[in-house]
């Protein structure tokens, strides 16, 4: 059994015994750290086919996050970590590719759990990732999981509680969004770019590569045991194949991505993005949005 699979295993059997939208609830000081190594070139090259990726020279900008999973795995599956693994949505994230990385630098990567807040839905955890090179901070991201149960206090006047957009306010210089830009189209108001035909075994096929084997992505048996009529597609093999469309990777400051709903494989869906691809979403039949992006470039 791989140590993902083992971190999978022990999130299931500890899942039953974490109540979450405790009040003491604490997230674990743990800082896992994977030691510097280049990239193996065969893993990233079959991340980089099923994904849509070119191969440029540098990392695809998702790729980093990958990497990082399994230690982000262990930290959520701990018995300090105060939200039970299964269950939980992840709903956002945020990436700051602060230069491009090739694949022969020695790579450290880093993991923490930086928040934890109340949501209207239940309890959200911001995880943080960050990648250095000798030292030097080079990638980093934010992704928001959500722990859904029936809040614990009156919710919030949605006057009062800020957007995802507002939320880069709070974010550090290096990942926030800046600020009085036009207003981006809505996602059913995107030109179509282009259409996918999605496999039903894409989530075991990126499962593969990715090393995320959650049983809501492989077969339809195990993904109604939580719930889905079908096997889903991972959030961030969306997240990765939309980015794949980004004309130059490298002028990318940083990119924000919210998953609104899931996509049931097999699936058509698609890619729809401004003329300069920086405002993107993925649609489905009827315009049902489960993706919503936008990018910022430097300069």
């Amino acid at each position: 059994m791989t140590s993902l699979s083992a971190s999978l295993v022990r999130g299931a059997l500890l899942s039953p015994l974490k109540r979450a939208g405790r009040p003491d609830a604490a997230l674990p000081p743990d800082r896992p750290t994977r030691p510097a190594a280049p990239v193996a070139p065969g893993p990233l090259a079959a991340y980089g086919r099923i994904c849509g990726f070119t191969e440029s020279g540098a990392l695809p900008l998702t790729y980093p996050h990958v990497l990082a999973f399994p230690d982000t795995m262990r930290l959520m599956t701990g018995r300090a970590f105060p939200l039970p693994v299964l269950g939980l949505v992840h709903t956002w994230i945020e990436i700051a590719p602060h230069r491009p990385v090739e694949p022969t630098e020695p790579l450290e990567l880093t993991v923490y759990a930086q928040e934890l807040n109340p949501h209207r839905r239940g309890t959200e955890v911001t995880m943080t990732t960050e990648a250095r090179v000798a030292g030097e901070l080079v990638w980093e991201s934010r992704s928001g999981y959500l722990s859904r149960h029936a809040p614990r206090r009156p919710e919030p006047d949605p006057a009062s509680t800020p957007s995802a957009a507002e939320a880069g306010a709070n974010l550090p210089a290096a990942t926030a969004s800046s600020a009085g830009r036009p207003a981006a189209a809505s996602p059913e108001e995107l030109p179509a770019r282009a259409e996918w035909s999605l496999p039903g075994d894409l989530g075991r096929q990126y499962g593969a590569v990715s090393g995320d084997r959650n049983p809501i992505h492989l077969y339809p048996l195990t993904a109604r045991l939580f719930g889905f009529p079908r096997a889903i597609a991972h959030g961030m093999w969306t997240a990765a194949r939309c980015l794949a469309e980004t004309r130059n990777p490298a002028a990318v400051r940083t990119v924000r991505i919210d998953f609104r709903a899931p996509v049931l494989l097999p699936a058509t869906v698609t890619y729809a993005a401004d003329a300069a691809g920086d405002a993107f979403a993925l649609r489905g039949p009827g315009d049902r949005v489960h993706l919503v992006g936008a990018v910022t470039r430097k300069g």
